[in-house]
């Protein structure tokens, strides 16, 4: 096959300080497949010190914005980018990387901009600010009160990533921090740096962040790191070597500045004690092995580098894993026949020829070998085949616990028992994911609990979740990924716990109603408001926060117990048995605590139809003090919090939900039971509610426009 013609010699430039920064000579980079010069990169002449003012000045605009508006940006984004994919995968083979490769690094990574879009507008407030977990009462007296809040730090993510995916490893770390409201930096691996500066060149022409939301810097990144300061963090991926230097680096060090690591993992599979060669876990296993191999020709973090098998299973698994590795085509991965490219340069690949040979001196190669080549140029390019080495004696070697060869290579351990694959697990000192096959429960446990604290996630893979399952190596938005040790320590994405990371966590201390006023979320014990109108009868942009309700008041009756017990079936002895209930805890007959719950909603209902819809669920219910016959009840009801809620496909109705707080109490003021209900309550058009447009399609509101 005749080599494809030379393509355009790409120029990536940085984007700083609103302005694109180019030089036309620099460090050139050549394509992973035939060795050709494919981009020339620099850096020379950016001013960091003025990249990184200038992110903290324009963060003041994004810091404005709410949850909300933020995440309708990244949702407009992500919509924007995946229209125009294909101008990515054009660059993507260049990288050495198939199309199957590009998916997980283009559509994933657009992929986790939806994905953080709709968990923000879900479960975070419409504010600038978070309210992280419960109010804490700090004098007996209820006046004085303190909750911790979350708020954006005034600074500038400094997000460092790696050669292997360079569109997933930007967005993962944009997208989070983007919706915490921190303006990013992103530094991208030179190697495929032309890759992650197409997509932002688009970003930017998109106009849909605001100014000063993303820079990047293509080339070295000088003295960058001395212009850091105390609210600013730092994100990276790369080599737990150049990750170590980095973390005490002086500024960094002075300034206490955050600095998250996610680095070398020497991941472990287990193939269960008690799987035999003809079940479907054997299968699972072989072909997960082999999967984490060859995606990526081996380039990922996350992928399996030691399988552990029962010794007696070596011989088994090592002909299936011929067999299976046997089909995998190496060559120019523009090619359809292809399914493994190449490495991304030849410096890479003789990086992991090196790691071979050490890894040599205690382990030996039982699948390996050149196979023919499908296009691309085998001494020009940077291929490696898939290589499988096999430690006989893993508990007292070294090598495969300590060396990654980061490509198509795995190292086989046989182990004798499930002590002695969890220890072979934790060998590793620290690792992003892990994962046990197997269909026995009792021994997936022991797995995951016993390699629990050296990971970041683990997989249990077996016939149940097979098909489902995205995989040993598929990192996803809403789980940790990071690990300890050797791993890192860092801690990505695992949904909105990412956000936070990239938020300052304060403790306020005020009077309730003060606090319920900062945080706009009722309080308990703070000032209500009473009005003439029944809250049910008003809608949801009429409704504020502090709206109560107090009821008219109710007698519990034997007879309201006896009814309550034949409508339900519900007889317990506390309920109806007279002499049982004396001998109890409460001494006496009480009413069914759902029946509280049932008598408060007819004191609180409004029953003509009107804005609210549904009752839309019931939280946090307490039962604090029985209730027996002849006691009298009231409650009220006050609007504790509001969550605008997107209009899906095919909903024509506006609506949002509205948390009320409930307190029943009794004739002495006695709190009985409390609890939260959420309603569904109509609501207004607005800017961000799409309308049908002349030809029926639909579109954003005027004033909604692409930021929605």
């Amino acid at each position: 096959m005749a080599t494809p013609p030379q393509p355009k010699i790409l120029r990536p430039a940085s984007y700083v300080y609103g302005q694109w920064h180019a030089n036309p000579e620099g460090q050139t980079l050549l394509d992973a497949v035939y060795g050709r010069p494919v981009a020339v990169i620099s850096s020379e002449g950016v001013d960091f010190a003025q990249a990184l003012a200038y992110g903290r000045e324009k963060g003041a605009a994004l810091r404005k914005l709410t949850f909300h508006t933020r995440a309708r940006m990244l949702r407009a984004l992500a919509t924007y980018l995946m229209e125009r994919k294909e101008d990515y995968y054009a660059l993507n083979a260049l990288t050495g990387a198939t199309r199957r490769d590009g998916w997980v690094d283009i559509e994933g990574g657009i992929g986790t901009l939806f994905a953080y879009s709709s968990m923000a507008r879900r479960e975070l407030p419409d504010e600038r600010f978070l309210p992280d977990g419960k109010v804490e009462t700090l004098g007996k007296g209820g006046t004085f009160v303190a909750r911790h809040l979350l708020v954006p730090r005034e600074g500038v993510a400094v997000q460092i990533n790696a050669y292997n995916f360079p569109i997933w490893g930007m967005l993962e770390k944009l997208a989070p921090s983007f919706i915490a409201g921190m303006p990013t930096l992103v530094k991208p691996a030179p190697q495929t740096a032309y890759l992650a500066e197409r997509m932002v060149r688009d970003i930017i022409a998109s106009g849909i962040l605001p100014e000063g939301a993303l820079q990047l810097v293509t080339g070295d990144p000088g003295d960058l790191l001395d212009h850091l300061q105390e609210q600013d963090m730092v994100a990276f991926t790369g080599s737990a070597a150049t990750a170590n230097k980095l973390r005490v680096h002086p500024n960094i060090v002075a300034r206490a500045v955050p600095f998250s690591v996610e680095a070398d993992s020497l991941n472990a599979s287990v193939l269960g004690l008690t799987v035999k060669p003809e079940d479907p876990e054997f299968a699972l296993f072989v072909k997960e092995v082999a999967r984490e191999m060859t995606g990526k020709a081996g380039q990922k973090c996350t992928a399996i580098r030691r399988p552990l098998v029962p010794r007696h299973l070596v011989d088994a698994v090592v002909e299936a894993l011929k067999k299976e590795l046997g089909k995998v085509t190496v060559g120019d991965p523009a090619r359809d026949d292809v399914r493994m490219g190449a490495l991304v340069s030849v410096e890479q690949r003789e990086r992991v020829r090196e790691t071979l040979q050490k890894l040599g001196e205690e382990a030996e190669v039982v699948i390996g070998g050149e196979r023919e080549l499908m296009g691309g140029d085998r001494e020009k390019g940077a291929f490696l085949d898939p290589t499988l080495l096999l430690c006989r004696d893993p508990l007292n070697a070294k090598g495969p616990h300590e060396l990654e060869a980061f490509g198509p290579v795995a190292t086989l351990m046989p182990y004798d028992s499930l002590d002695d694959a969890i220890k072979l697990a934790k060998m590793g000192r620290g690792s992003l994911a892990a994962s046990i096959i197997t269909h026995d429960r009792a021994e997936a446990t022991e797995v995951v609990l016993g390699i629990a604290s050296t990971h970041g996630r683990v997989l249990v893979l077996n016939r149940e979740d097979a098909k489902e399952s995205t995989g040993h190596g598929s990192p996803l938005p809403q789980l940790l990924h990071g690990g300890p040790g050797r791993a890192g320590g860092g801690a990505e994405m695992a949904g909105l716990a990412g956000v936070r990371h990239h938020m300052n966590k304060v403790a306020v201390q005020a009077d309730p109603t003060t606090l319920a006023a900062m945080t706009r979320e009722h309080i308990p014990g703070a000032e209500v408001r009473e009005d003439v109108i029944h809250p049910f009868r008003k809608t949801f942009d009429q409704i504020q926060v502090g709206d109560s309700l107090l009821t008219h008041r109710r007698t519990v009756t034997e007879a309201d117990i006896v009814n309550f017990a034949a409508l339900t079936g519900d007889h317990f002895y506390a309920h109806v048995d007279d002499i049982g209930a004396r001998e109890g805890i409460f001494g006496k007959r009480v009413a069914h605590g759902y029946f509280l719950i049932s008598a408060a909603a007819g004191q609180f209902v409004s029953p003509a139809p009107g804005p609210v819809l549904a009752n839309y669920g019931l939280e946090n219910l307490r039962f604090v003090e029985p209730v027996g016959i002849g006691d009298t009840i009231r409650t009220r009801l006050t609007c504790k919090r509001k969550i605008r809620k997107d209009l899906r496909p095919g909903e024509t109705r506006p609506t949002g939900v509205v948390e009320w707080h409930a307190e029943i109490r009794n004739q002495d003021e006695v709190l009985v039971a409390t609890y939260d209900i959420l309603t569904l309550v109509e609501r207004a058009r607005d800017e961000f509610d799409p309308v049908e447009d002349a030809e029926g399609g639909r579109q954003m509101a005027e004033g909604g426009s692409a930021r929605a």
